[in-house]
């Protein structure tokens, strides 16, 4: 069974990002499992914390989630043209102490997808995280991109997916990011 963790970058309940993880869930291909997780617990980095407290129990969960997985799939909004700082804040979370670096990211395939109200998706927010994933030695799936524009009339106000052409696109990708995952020459991510 490929296991994929699915983590939307937005607090609000309502999010479009959690309703795109939410639709992703339901598509995903035989074989497969996405398991949503949040970053609703996850404080404001600060390095006094860490040093006096270690690293809160929610980021360490999240961490051991994201071990036990085979890819990681990222939901970003896209706030000011950019990545979300609730988002970041939290993969900075991830990333420390930086020894568990290797252990939390080194290798792990990703896809980065995103729903926003806007005409142009979160096209910035998605080019803005390769970077990142880049740094934490991530390995970012290149095979299909997944921009939703104009959000609220692909979602009901129950937050389900009601857009078929956009149900065809997720699903199409989610094949994709999951093959990559699964497939002999793609990169294994180094289970804890």
């Amino acid at each position: 069974m490929t296991t994929i963790v699915g983590i939307a970058g937005s607090l609000r309940t309502a999010s479009f990002n959690a309703a795109l993880l939410r639709a992703a869930g339901g598509m995903m291909p035989p074989g497969s499992i996405l398991e949503i997780a949040s970053i609703k617990d996850i404080p404001l980095y600060d390095g006094d914390v860490e040093a006096n407290d270690g690293i809160p129990d929610p980021v360490a969960q999240l961490k051991d989630r994201i071990t036990a997985a085979d890819g990681l799939l990222l939901a970003t909004p896209e706030y000011n043209n950019g990545i979300p700082g609730v988002f970041k804040n939290a993969v900075d979370w991830l990333s420390r102490p930086p020894a568990d670096i290797p252990r939390v990211f080194g290798n792990r395939p990703v896809a980065v997808i995103g729903a926003s109200p806007g005409g142009f998706g979160t096209i910035l927010a998605q080019d803005a995280w390769l970077p990142v994933l880049r740094t934490l030695g991530m390995q970012p799936w290149f095979g299909g991109r997944l921009l939703v524009s104009r959000a609220a009339s692909v979602f009901n106000e129950n937050g389900d997916m009601v857009d078929e052409k956009m149900k065809g696109q997720l699903q199409r990708f989610l094949h994709g990011f999951v093959d990559f995952v699964g497939s002999p020459g793609a990169p294994v991510a180094g289970r804890g």
